[in-house]
């Protein structure tokens, strides 16, 4: 096929729009680039049409969030049947709750930090104030609290001081109704891209991600000079690798295809820390798989069209 024609699915109605937007618009660029023929649409009551059509070969899901990473629009991908890039529904559904992937990411022998998962409800039920103290004097010193469904860092925040623990609980359920907190380990924070175009899953260069808040929240996601990134990252080499191995322990273990990317801390011994796995991970402008694509010196528009391919083709 020539050009194919691919439709990226950007924006939703997730707190994650305008990222989803900015993601969509960075790749179809380089995807025209490419010479692919793109269409970037957004998730409403004229897509099913739009998919019938016969004018569509391949769907790029671009959505953050709700619906655009657990799995819901995949699933109607699947019922139309027309291919897709990314994850498959059950392997969204199994990384979109970050406790339950935390419990996939033990099971594959990954290090990852103590937590609990709470629901809004029980606050109520048992008392707000016991249930932060019981939090604290189980997970200690420092904790970050974050919606246990989402992205982008909405509604996420770290804890020195026990006092603070309410506010965080607070900002965290303005985004989703069940919290997760867990030990802040200390260390490097790092980002890692697997790719696999067909011919198996290769991690690329990790990214190092320095915030200068000290924590990586929505805005140095997103605001342009307000986190420092390095790629690769400044690590020992035996740590890079492990990284790596970790990140491509993850993408086996959730099922994972063509594209994710892990997040972990690598502590002062040299060990990675699993935090969350993304099947949708940002493409922004100041977004960490781009950086990596670079550092490792491939071409976007080549990758990206690779990925398009890969969806095409036949499974095996």
């Amino acid at each position: 096929m020539l050009s194919p024609r691919v439709l990226i699915l950007a924006g939703g109605l997730s707190h994650e729009r305008e990222v989803s937007l900015r993601s969509g618009r960075r790749v179809a660029e380089e995807l025209r680039d490419s010479g692919c023929e793109v269409t970037v649409t957004d998730v409403d009551d004229r897509l099913l049409d739009t998919l019938r059509s016969g004018q569509v070969d391949v769907v790029w899901p671009l959505l953050h969030g709700v619906s655009g990473e657990d799995g819901a629009v995949r699933d109607v991908l699947e019922l139309v049947g027309v291919p897709y890039v990314g994850s498959d529904p059950a392997a969204c559904r199994l990384s979109w709750d970050k406790s339950v992937a935390k419990g996939t990411a033990g099971e594959a022998g990954l290090s990852t930090p103590r937590f609990v998962a709470l629901p809004h409800g029980i606050f109520r039920e048992l008392g707000a104030n016991r249930v932060l103290t019981s939090i604290v004097e189980r997970l200690g010193l420092p904790l970050v609290v974050k919606p246990a469904r989402g992205g982008s860092a909405l509604g996420a925040s770290a804890v020195r001081e026990a006092s603070g623990l309410p506010r965080a609980m607070v900002d965290c359920f303005a985004y989703g109704d069940v919290a997760l907190v867990e030990q802040q380990v200390s260390g490097v924070e790092v980002a890692v891209t697997v790719l696999d175009t067909g011919t198996g899953p290769i991690a690329l260069p990790p990214v190092e991600i320095v915030p200068d808040s000290g924590f990586y929240d929505y805005d140095a996601r997103y605001v342009a000079g307000a986190t420092e990134f390095f790629c690769p990252a400044r690590l020992p080499d035996s740590a890079v690798e492990a990284v790596k191995t970790a990140a491509l322990a993850a993408h086996k273990a959730f099922g994972l295809r063509h594209v994710s990317r892990t997040d972990l801390i690598v502590d002062g011994s040299g060990i990675p820390w699993f935090l969350e796995v993304n099947v949708a991970p940002g493409m922004t402008e100041t977004s960490l798989l781009p950086m990596s694509i670079e550092a490792a010196g491939l071409s976007a528009p080549q990758v990206y069209r690779d990925l398009v391919e890969t969806a095409l083709a036949p499974p095996s």
